[in-house]
């Protein structure tokens, strides 16, 4: 005797199974619900899949195929799993499909939940569904939210097999037969075909868990009232008979009668959501009262069993009309608005699917996580007393779509509708890609290092400013030059003293030279460039092209000399890279390469933690997002003074990081204030404007205990967790990311740079009067005592100490003090210099920068003129103990760097910034050292 289930068919209703696995498939469950209890097809959703993909390992090693064949984002490892199920069910189902002549066998796969409002992203994913299938017993479900609508019609007048989800309300329900009998017309009329496949899926128990809600509220304020008991449990299948009755009608009706002589199909009534959530109803009550002709059962696995056990099948019960119009009549006397609870139930179940598929993807997000970098978790924010969250954060910068708009390359995303800087924007991200597009140049970077290995060089000097010099010196002092390859410098001053030491610890005929310039313009490049070249050339180096090698963009000025002067390699970079954001492209990799450093690995750090940050990633889970998404709300908090803290071997990376914040943020009176390699202190130093970010190595015990002792002390603290060095890959990404997402939480334009001009246009009128006049300009000092002069601050009786304390006091809570020392930029100069800013930083509880000249104009120099009026700045310059010329020029490396001191005090000043020159003459280890005092002399005096 046929089971209730098989009895079903009899009755005109088809059995589908709301459930899919690759287990199910795979141990042949599948085969046995088809061949036993005469499951006649298969529903998925969001839900469904979590559970599946979430819940054991069965889908690992599909994922690490997808990973390893370059499909990283989340959204498409779950779509290529989903069709490979979709597939597979497919094809078990293929016999019911050609048995019934295409009437049933269908498998139904859901859009993506995301796409629930957007008709045409909705159209296209069906699409793109249906072509990744390729099975003609597919359905492609598509929720029917009034954005839907549209999506619905245009499917089906494309002839998709199409399965209309989430409807609750009748209204929407005849839309849905409207949308179908329409799109058939549609094609009947051009001369196309008419054996089009849908069902529309009517949602059952979740009505009566929501109305039974309602009226059991009634019932807590009238305990007793026969209306609202008699009610409970009635209106789902009141729902459901009546959307039944719509059916025959609109389907019984002369409109339709066209299309069935054409070979039209009805558009099925699937009864979705069957079974009982209430433990007190009859766990198969749904199934046995909704049998009709020309309908669909789907039931999860659950159901199934429970009516194979138990169902009692009779005719047509669907339709009880005269029952259902009573039952809806008395929920309107019992005051049930059903057209409010059907819409909230449509709301809540996008959300419910939504959320649903948020959760697989995290789940996918971890997976892949774990198989490669394992990133997830090594991120860690705590806020302290700021009271902020990474929920808030990621909120406020508008995180569900922020991502995907970045990915895009959406200029909106910075400044909506500014088509001059939409320009500007558009040219400056190939930075999201270029980790993995450096892929494909890594055997001529690696044929590069052996090379100049085999030439013998010895040394290798980087002559670059910025963008082009940071991210080498960051890997030359955490990684350094492997064993035989050339021990790595970068040279990035016009100090004369620097200049000439390095120029006389290196044999020329062993040494090479990197010049990077983007631009190809540099004056500081140029002129490194014309003074080695007069090196190697007077040394009588045969060749001396041959120890060059140039980095810059295409058609430069700097990539045509290259080729006059027979370069040895001419590396021809992106355009659409800024310098700042160079760091994975050959401006970082050509330098690493010389060095021996694994170039291969830092990339594949770096796309590890690319494919963390790309669009599908849930956004809490996202590190770029994450640690943007805070330094912008923070910001708007009053912690604006980013403060990048790193172990000693990795702290150059601050300096990096310095630039890219800097650079990016503080234009239009806005910006973050970076502070890069600030010696940490104890938390009563500092004041409630730091955003603390501390980059940890294994090993470091005094490290983690002052960065413990911040948290402690409520500071806000960001812990990033490196596995080693080579990690730095990883973060070159990481803050990339970061600053665009803190970019678009300020509105500003985050990959232009407006102010950066104007300090080089007065430098360069400075030269000029120094040409025709053979001198710089001269001013009279406000103070001057012990062979130190301060300059541009009101005169003091007091000397130097009160002049310095004067200007400081100018310092208020949330200013910073910026120390801008264009001296020699060796180990000794820096030790004073940290000295004297730690001094100053502890006696003002102020934040501090401090930057060698040039080289912070390449860096924070735009921050200082387009950014918040907020700092204090204090510039020194020294006597030069000696000169260097400038081959092809009529000033010497001593007048370029003083005169790049004048223009930048010019433009400060110009900008209204409280700033003042400290000119040291003679020692400039006691000057320093007397500054020191000073500063702590009248930090003692507040």
């Amino acid at each position: 005797m046929p089971n209730p289930l098989q009895q079903l068919a009899a009755q005109g209703q088809s059995v589908w199974l709301d459930f899919i696995s690759r287990e199910l498939i795979t141990s042949g469950e599948l085969e046995r619900f088809i061949r036993e209890d005469n499951v006649t097809g298969l529903t998925s959703n969001p839900t469904i899949f979590q559970k599946a993909i979430g819940e054991g390992a069965d889908y690992d090693a599909q994922i690490r195929e997808l990973v390893a064949s370059g499909v990283d984002d989340p959204n498409e490892i779950f779509l290529n799993i989903a069709v490979a199920d979709i597939q597979h069910a497919a094809d078990a189902l293929l016999p019911v499909f050609e048995r019934t002549e295409g009437a049933d066998g269908f498998v139904s796969h859901e859009v993506a939940p995301n796409l629930a409002h957007d008709a045409a992203g909705t159209a296209a994913m069906v699409q793109r569904i249906w072509d990744m299938v390729q099975r003609p017993n597919l359905m492609v479900k598509i929720p029917a939210t009034q954005e839907g609508i549209p999506a619905i019609r245009r499917s089906l007048r494309d002839g998709r097999n199409i399965n209309i989800t989430l409807i609750f309300a009748l209204t929407r329900y005849e839309e849905v037969i409207d949308q179908y009998i329409t799109a058939l017309e549609e094609r009947l009329d051009s001369g196309e075909s008419v054996d089009v496949h849908s069902v529309a899926s009517f949602f059952v128990s979740r009505v009566d868990t929501a109305v039974d809600k309602l009226l059991q509220e009634k019932l807590a304020a009238d305990p007793g009232n026969a209306l609202y008991e008699g009610l409970l449990g009635k209106a789902a299948i009141a729902n459901a008979v009546l959307a039944y009755e719509k059916f025959e009608e609109r389907f019984g009706a002369t409109r339709f009668g066209r299309l069935r002589e054409a070979g039209a199909h009805v558009q099925r009534p699937l009864w979705a959501s069957t079974s009982a959530k209430n433990p007190n109803y009859r766990d198969v009550v749904y199934a046995e009262a909704l049998i009709g002709r020309d309908t669909v059962d789907t039931m999860p696995p659950s159901t199934v069993d429970a009516f194979r056990d138990h169902g009692i099948v009779k005719a047509d019960t669907a339709r009880d009309y005269e029952t259902a119009h009573e039952v809806m009549e008395q929920l309107t006397k019992a005051g049930i608005d059903m057209d409010a609870v059907t819409q909230e139930l449509l709301d809540a179940g996008v959300k419910s699917f939504s959320d649903s598929y948020v959760a697989l993807i995290r789940e996918i997000t971890v997976k892949v996580d774990r198989m490669h970098g394992a990133y997830i978790g090594r991120q860690q924010a705590d806020f302290g007393s700021s009271g902020a969250t990474v929920a808030e954060a990621i909120a406020s910068e508008g995180s569900e779509t922020l991502v995907s708009r970045i990915w895009a390359r959406d200029p909106d995303v910075w400044k909506p509708g500014d088509r001059a800087h939409a320009d500007v924007i558009r040219n400056r991200l190939g930075w999201l890609d270029v980790a993995i597009a450096m892929r494909e140049h890594l055997p001529r970077l690696l044929a590069l290092g052996t090379a100049v290995h085999e030439a013998g060089w010895a040394d290798c000097v980087l002559l670059g400013m910025g963008g082009s010099s940071l991210c080498p010196e960051v890997l030359r002092t955490a990684l350094g030059s492997a064993a035989g390859q050339p021990v790595l410098h970068v040279l990035d001053t016009t100090d004369p003293v620097a200049i000439a030491r390095l120029t006389s610890a290196l044999n020329p005929s062993r040494t090479g030279f990197i010049v990077a310039s983007k631009s190809g313009g540099t004056v500081e490049t140029l002129s490194h460039l014309a003074h080695f070249w007069e090196v190697v050339r007077a040394a009588g180096v045969p060749e001396p092209g041959s120890h060059f090698i140039a980095v810059t963009d295409p058609g430069t000025s700097l990539a045509r000399t290259a080729q006059e002067r027979s370069f040895r390699e001419i590396f021809e970079n992106p355009a659409d890279i800024g310098g700042r954001y160079s760091a994975l492209s050959f401006f970082g990799l050509v330098p690493a390469a010389v060095a021996g450093i694994d170039i291969e690995a830092l990339l594949d750090r770096a796309a590890d933690i690319r494919r963390l940050c790309a669009a599908g990633v849930p956004p809490d889970l996202n590190p770029g997002l994450v640690l943007g998404s805070l330094m912008g709300l923070l910001h708007d908090a009053g912690r604006d003074k980013v403060t990048i803290l790193a172990p000693p071997h990795i702290d150059a990376f601050s300096l990096w990081a310095e630039q890219l914040i800097a650079e990016s943020t503080g234009k239009e009176g806005r910006g973050i204030v970076p502070i890069g390699s600030e010696p940490i202190g104890e938390p009563g130093v500092y004041g409630n404007d730091r955003l603390f970010v501390a980059l940890r190595l294994e090993g470091d015990a005094e490290f983690d205990r002052r960065v413990g002792a911040l948290r402690i002390a409520g500071q806000p603290v960001v812990t990033i967790d490196m596995h080693d060095r080579l990690d730095l890959g990883a973060e070159f990404f990481r803050w990339e990311l970061a600053t665009a997402v803190a970019g678009a939480a300020l509105r500003i334009d985050p990959f232009d740079e407006p102010n950066v001009q104007e300090s080089k246009d007065n430098t360069k009128a400075v030269l000029a009067g120094y040409e025709q006049h053979r001198s710089l300009p001269a001013a009279k000092p406000a103070a001057e005592d012990h062979g130190i002069a301060v300059y541009g601050s009101d005169p003091a009786t007091g000397g130097v100490a009160e002049a310095l304390r004067a200007h400081l006091d100018s310092a208020q809570a949330g200013d910073y003090v910026a120390l801008m020392a264009y001296v020699t930029p060796d180990e000794r100069n820096l030790d004073a210099l940290q000295s004297l800013r730690v001094a100053i930083r502890d006696s003002r509880r102020v934040a501090t920068t401090l930057g060698f000249g040039p080289r912070f104009l390449h860096s924070t120099g735009q921050l200082h003129k387009g950014g918040p009026n907020t700092g204090v700045f204090i510039q020194i310059t020294a006597d030069d103990a000696e000169d260097v010329p400038i081959p092809g020029q009529p000033y010497t490396f001593s007048i370029l760097k003083q005169a790049q001191a004048e223009g930048d005090l010019r433009s400060l000043r110009d900008h209204g910034r409280r700033v003042i020159r400290v000119h040291i003459s003679g020692d400039l280890d006691a000057g320093l050292g007397r500054l020191r005092e000073a500063a702590l002399a009248v930090g003692a005096a507040r």
